[in-house]
């Protein structure tokens, strides 16, 4: 039986965490050669999600240049993705997302007339500046894809209203939830986190190009002063390792014993830690996902979001990166028991960890 080539390319930390379902699924199957391109647009990041779920790159491009920029990132992209393309001569091509990664992968298979799917199709803010690059990417890639691999009626809808055909559009869930709960059935080892076990734990967590510069210093200022207020609370800080956002929070919130600097952590450690936390700060897109299904407060930073249903789900809220606002939120989910537990409920917006065999399934009935 001759087997379909499918390529995956996987460029950043939170594309290996949603791929890497589907990844396994698709090499469990007899009808599939997988191919696993890593760009490495975040190296050291993806990498460790690799090991963590026993993945290997097959092909590594190893794209990675501190301080690198959009337009050059991009231009290799391309380059190095349609010498790939064009060497294994693919039957189809996977991507998950909204980065630079995705969008390059996308066009070199447009350019090649290769099939492409899009996991995580859909999402919008509406606002091609917020998240940046990220929006654009988005929309750019939709007008590419095969496959629409959506994860909720919404995000469907959003496609059909930019001219979509429903034909094309399955909704499957959000694969995040099947390697969340994947990791969330083993016990997690967090003993050399050095967490206290006596005090409320805040999980923060920052990356965006939108809260560079003043936004972060402005998140930093916010968390000195919950802790130099509450001494029953410490602080995790995940620290990207983007020089935008370490130097600047090693800067400002290095001076506390409560804030521990972390980096950033394998991801099976890191559910570990998002189970053990009381709240989560973030401007993670994956996280706002993440965090209904385990049930913890999440206040997200940012002035938008492109997932609504965490906002519905009751999880989630919308808080911007304006200090006072990050304290007041910050204070109230800690002193006000009742609200807190307003907030902190399970819920599943994006599915039950089925997607990475929808979709599997889905290519299966294609190519078969």
């Amino acid at each position: 039986m001759k087997k379909n080539k499918i390529i995956c390319v996987v460029g950043t930390r939170p594309e290996a965490i949603k791929m890497a379902p589907i990844i396994l699924g698709l090499k469990s199957s007899p009808f599939f050669e997988v191919i696993v391109v890593a760009t490495a647009q975040h190296r050291e990041l993806l990498d460790g999600v690799f090991r963590d779920f026993a993945i290997l790159a097959d092909i590594d491009l190893n794209l990675m240049r501190p301080n690198q920029d959009l337009v050059e990132l991009n231009a290799h992209l391309l380059l190095e993705l349609s010498k790939v393309f064009e060497s294994v001569r693919p039957d189809a091509v996977l991507a998950q997302g909204d980065t630079t990664t995705v969008f390059a992968a996308s066009l070199v298979c447009f350019y090649k007339k290769i099939p492409f799917g899009h996991v995580e199709a859909g999402l919008r803010t509406g606002n091609f500046l917020s998240p940046f690059p990220e929006e654009m990417n988005r929309v750019f890639t939709s007008k590419i894809s095969k496959w629409h691999f959506a994860p909720t009626q919404s995000a469907c809808n959003n496609l059909i209203s930019e001219g979509v055909l429903a034909q094309d559009i399955f909704i499957v869930g959000n694969s995040v939830i099947d390697s969340l709960l994947i990791k969330s059935r083993n016990k997690i080892e967090l003993d050399s986190i050095n967490l206290d076990p006596n005090k409320k734990l805040i999980l923060v967590t920052v990356h965006r190009r939108e809260n560079f510069g003043e936004p972060l210093v402005s998140i930093c200022n916010a968390i000195n002063e919950i802790v130099g207020s509450n001494d029953n609370v410490q602080v995790l800080i995940s620290v990207h390792p983007n020089p935008n956002t370490k130097n600047t929070i090693q800067t400002y919130c290095s001076n506390s014993q409560r804030i521990i600097l972390s980096d950033p952590l394998e991801y099976s450690q890191f559910v570990g830690v998002m189970n053990r936390a009381h709240i989560i700060l973030s401007d993670s897109g994956g996280i706002q996902e993440e965090a209904p299904a385990l049930g913890k407060p999440l206040l997200v930073l940012r002035k938008e979001t492109e997932r609504p249903e965490s906002l519905k789900s009751g999880t989630v809220k919308l808080i911007g990166t304006e200090k006072n606002a990050i304290v007041t939120e910050v204070s109230k989910l800690l002193n006000d028991q009742d609200y807190y537990l307003s907030l902190a409920k399970k819920s599943y917006p994006y599915g039950d960890g089925n997607t990475s065999k929808a979709i599997v399934d889905i290519l299966i009935n294609y190519f078969q």
